[in-house]
């Protein structure tokens, strides 16, 4: 990727972050903290990395597909789906209002373009991936699959279950990351359950483990490139993406406070002062 894209991706990430404080504040619920930590990823993703198509289709035939396992962070990935042309921009001021297609864990029922799982219950989304990996396989597919996972989510044993049965199947077609912010609802990982070393412990589930900077595009971009460069050779990929939780907004930056809390209207004009309108608000 040529050094004069990432200033495009940049933009598209300071909207879409403007997006998700206005979505929260306006039905006042919902996740703004791994959000807005998680931008720069679900951007680099969607407008440099995917093989997509916003003319979705559920099989996702021919395309890379991604899966959103902590899906309590529903705010980014709307609002990049919108920017993305899956549906229209507008329809982001419906977020978590009843009988919306735009609700705060992202379902099926509603057909949001984009969305091919529920999910929220956390710990399910890799297994998830891996099936879909599996299936590609199967079809002679050879586009892959992307999951994004929480790093409280670690703590659940479905992880560790999938993860076993990625490395022993060698579902090399996949690549999970993990948003390694060090908050989770209740207060630090590391206070509620340490996860201790997590690059040993995927390594020693034989998986293949990168880490980068999450909140640097730049990092961000040559990660998924390099991860994508290493599928293919028998192991699935692991990326650990640090983050910071509320990530372009300063007071909401690395507290586990705003895992879930919406901003009122003063804390919203602060927060948009800090960040760019680039694309046009919804």
């Amino acid at each position: 990727m040529s050094q004069a894209n990432l200033p495009h991706l940049q933009k598209v990430a300071s909207q879409v972050r403007r997006d998700i404080v206005r979505m929260v504040h306006a039905c006042q619920s919902g996740h703004p903290g791994g959000s807005l930590g998680c931008a720069d990823f679900l951007v680099a993703l969607y407008f440099h990395q995917l093989k997509h198509s916003s003319n979705f289709q559920m099989d996702g035939k021919g395309e890379d597909l991604f899966f959103l396992s902590n899906g309590h962070i529903s705010p980014v990935w709307y609002s990049v789906l919108a920017r993305a042309r899956y549906f229209e921009v507008k329809e982001l001021s419906t977020f978590r209002f009843l009988n919306t297609r735009l609700q705060g864990h992202p379902t099926t029922h509603e057909h949001l373009p984009g969305v091919r799982i529920a999910s929220g219950s956390l710990g399910q989304g890799l297994s998830v991936a891996l099936g879909a990996a599996q299936a590609k396989k199967m079809n002679n597919d050879n586009q892959l699959v992307y999951v994004l996972m929480g790093d409280g989510e670690q703590q659940e044993g479905q992880v560790w279950e999938a993860a076993m049965y990625a490395a022993h199947n060698k579902v090399d077609n996949v690549i999970a990351t993990i948003d390694y912010n060090g908050q989770q609802i209740d207060g630090p990982v590391d206070k509620v359950l340490s996860l201790i070393d997590l690059k040993a412990k995927w390594e020693a589930f034989g998986w293949t483990v990168m880490e980068f900077n999450g909140n640097n595009m730049e990092q961000t971009v040559a990660a998924l490139e390099k991860a994508k460069s290493l599928t293919g050779k028998g192991k699935p990929v692991m990326n650990i993406m640090r983050t910071e939780m509320g990530f372009g907004v300063d007071y909401m930056m690395g507290s586990h406070k705003w895992h879930g809390v919406a901003p009122n209207d003063e804390e919203l004009k602060k927060a948009l002062a800090q960040l760019e309108e680039t694309l046009g608000d919804y």
